[in-house]
């Protein structure tokens, strides 16, 4: 494995000097992708951990991948930075959720291509920002730790505090089509917008009838409005749009599909009011408003327009719609021709400018039907002057946001961006518990194949093996590793039942797998969830997952099937223990479809108690003796009267939610049900003992 920008050391004896056999240690890796942390590649002589004290525990093996943890963010983005999605438009970084469907790039024979992809993980952080500003227009506010595709490789916002790393600098280039200047503000819920689109799609592919029909008795007035389409987007648009001008529409079939066409549904309407004031809402006003002019391009664009081999045209016979299509396009700026007119009469008008110019339309004129705008399989060539002209800092510190997704890139703002990926224990390498935790990591690149050979041996009894318990499987770093689908595989194969414990979102790339794999074996899963509070989630857990973001993946997982457990810990003695946290934060567990909820005080052990108390200090000064009284000595548990007191308040509200209970002291001496997938038979497994919430920091 090779990363970009890495620096590969060698092996250093004093680099774990807690490590009993530092020959085990294949490299130390800095890189790039996770700056301020080393990775300590090692080779690990076994996979499987003992767990002392088994009889007192219901599981007696673990499994560790990583020591520490790498959940400590770098990345990010502005929440405002629009991203582009897998139907085509683009929308605010904020707004995207875990599973959603966007753009990226792969390699593809000689070309990188925009190709369809998926959110695994999403994360949360405060620091300072920089806005990068290009030759287009395009401003893009970034971390100085995140990445951009240029025309010389990936390259950070700035250098590194201390050593070098590619950065930008002016007149690099950065890859992709970028968003070009704020230009015209277009209201898509205004009137004139609504108007416009109505002009331009009844125009373009509508009919409107005004006669008469004698017979033999009498003369009758026929007035008729009729639309028919194959899209329902674009149908459903119109329909919902005449009926908030107070003309309704009736639906019917149209015609129904064949081997060479598609079904198409109309909307129509045979009142003489009705049909008079559709005629009167197409009517070109006489000074068109930008609002105007946008609906009117997305309304003739979804009748009449075509965007094949990534060349977007708008042709029609009539004079007039192609000026108001030309007049939009010069309001707007975008760089159009108007071709020969053909022997039919048709006349086509072209954007010009490439993908800039097509991306662009779309943002600003925001027509409806999806199929239109795709970008999969375009090749990437960057057209638009994206040179990087400005780099700014910017006073004070941001919110920011960050993703991981499924191709390792997307595009923000119109260019290619590098995505993010996804204590006591260290103290055995003579690591302390708080930034060594989050930026000495120790990676057991062989845990798979050591594993597959333990699990072999004929002495082994198939007992539960819990991961979770002591580091994150699914913290950051598994992104790039990816040692978890090796890992749940070994298992189910061998018929060896497990349990994971997270707070990583990244669980959700492996929800097929873990189906799979419950077909086999009791898979049993619980998504640890502590904070419900924004604020203190992001003060406390910089850089973990939302707990919107964990709360998500709970309902995804209970979606595949399976029974999840929430651990509702550590509960913080007057920062969540009240009831108006707990009422919040048991019935949006409840909401997510969990089914069961292991609650506890916190814990402060020796190896981070004085990392927690620092953070005290600056966060809360004012609880620092609150807390001294309520755990003094180097390392202490909450105290029992308080513990029962949580009890008394915690259990009623659990059961009001219809939730099943367990406190963390109870929790260890009991088997709980198999969460696999409802349905398929599982035996019962042993849930894993409540970590000593190793995962605070």
């Amino acid at each position: 494995m090779r990363w970009q920008g890495q620096k590969v050391g060698d092996v250093d004896s004093g680099a774990l000097p807690g490590l009993e056999d530092r020959s085990s240690v294949l490299r130390t890796v800095t890189t790039p992708d996770f700056a301020g942390m080393t990775f300590h590649e090692v080779l690990s002589k076994s996979a499987l951990n003992h767990v002392p004290g088994a009889s007192r525990m219901p599981f007696a093996w673990t499994i560790n991948p990583y020591r520490g943890c790498s959940h400590a963010c770098v990345y990010c983005l502005s929440p405002d930075t629009l991203i582009l999605c897998g139907d085509g438009r683009q929308r605010p970084l904020r707004a995207l959720e875990i599973g959603d469907e966007i753009i990226g790039t792969e390699r593809q024979g000689h070309y990188r291509r925009y190709v369809r992809t998926t959110i695994q993980a999403k994360w949360m952080t405060r620091k300072q920002a920089h806005r990068i500003t290009l030759a287009d227009g395009t401003e893009i506010v970034a971390s100085g730790d995140h990445r951009f595709l240029t025309d010389r490789g990936w390259k950070y916002v700035t250098d590194a505090d201390s050593g070098q790393r590619p950065h930008l600098t002016m007149n690099n280039r950065l890859v992709g089509f970028g968003i070009g200047a704020a230009g015209a503000s277009v209201d898509l819920s205004s009137i004139d917008y609504r108007r416009g689109y109505l002009s331009g799609m009844i125009r373009g592919d509508g009919m409107i009838f005004h006669g008469t029909y004698p017979s033999a008795t009498r003369v009758r007035e026929i007035h008729s409005f009729r639309l028919a389409l194959i899209d329902p987007e674009a149908l459903d648009r119109t329909r919902r749009f005449l009926d908030e001008e107070g003309v309704p529409t009736r639906t019917r079939p149209f015609t129904r599909a064949s081997e060479t066409r598609s079904a198409a549904d109309a909307i129509h309407s045979a009142a003489k009011r009705h049909v008079e004031t559709i005629r009167s809402l197409i009517t070109t006003p006489g000074s068109p408003t930008a609002d105007w002019h946008a609906g009117f391009l997305a309304g003739i664009f979804d009748a009449e327009g075509s965007c094949s081999r990534g060349i977007l045209r708008i042709s029609n016979k009539d004079a007039d719609i192609i000026a108001r299509i030309e007049q939009g396009l010069s309001a707007f700026r975008i760089p159009h021709i108007v071709e020969t007119e053909r022997p039919n009469g048709v006349v086509t008008v072209r954007v010009i400018g490439g993908l800039p110019s097509r991306q662009r339309f779309f943002a600003i004129c925001s027509p409806t039907i999806t199929r239109k705008l795709s970008l999969e399989g375009t090749a990437v060539k960057s057209v638009a002057d994206l040179t990087v002209i400005d780099i700014t800092p910017l006073e004070g510190e941001q919110d920011l946001l960050d993703i991981t997704t499924g191709t390792g890139d997307f595009i923000a703002n119109g260019v290619i961006s590098h995505n993010c990926f996804a204590r006591g224990t260290h103290e055995y390498l003579d690591l302390d518990g708080g930034a060594d935790f989050d930026s000495q990591i120790v990676v057991k690149t062989n845990v798979v194949e050591v594993l597959q050979k333990e699990l072999r041996k004929g002495s082994w009894q198939h007992e539960t093996v819990a991961l979770g318990t002591n580091t994150d499987p699914y913290q950051r770093a598994e992104g790039r590793y990816r040692l978890m689908p090796g890992i749940i595989d070994a298992l189910a194969a061998s018929g060896t039942p497990m349990s994971i414990l997270t707070k990583g979102t990244l669980i959700r790339r492996d929800i097929p797998l873990l189906v799979t794999a419950a077909q086999r074996v009791p898979v049993d899963i619980q998504m640890s969830i502590a904070m419900y509070d924004d604020e203190l989630q992001k003060a406390i857990e910089p850089g973990t997952p939302t707990t919107q973001a964990r709360i998500d993946t709970v309902r995804a997982l209970r979606d595949a099937g399976f029974r999840v457990t929430v651990f509702l810990m550590p509960i913080m003695p007057h920062l969540t223990d009240s009831v108006e946290a707990l009422d919040t934060a048991l019935r949006r567990i409840k909401e997510a479809g969990a089914s069961r909820v292991v609650y506890g005080a916190l814990h402060l052990r020796a190896g981070v108690k004085p990392w927690f108390m620092q953070w005290l200090g600056e966060y809360r000064p004012d609880l620092v003796s609150s807390y001294r009284g309520l755990y003094p000595g180097v390392s202490a548990e909450a105290p029992k009267g308080y513990r029962q007191w949580l009890a008394k308040r915690v259990r009623p509200l659990i059961r009001m939610h219809g939730l099943d209970a367990e406190h963390e002291d109870d929790y260890p001496v009991r088997g709980i049900r198999s969460s696999a997938p409802h349905g398929r038979p599982a035996p019962a497994v042993a849930a894993p003992a409540a970590p000593a919430q190793p995962m605070l920091f």
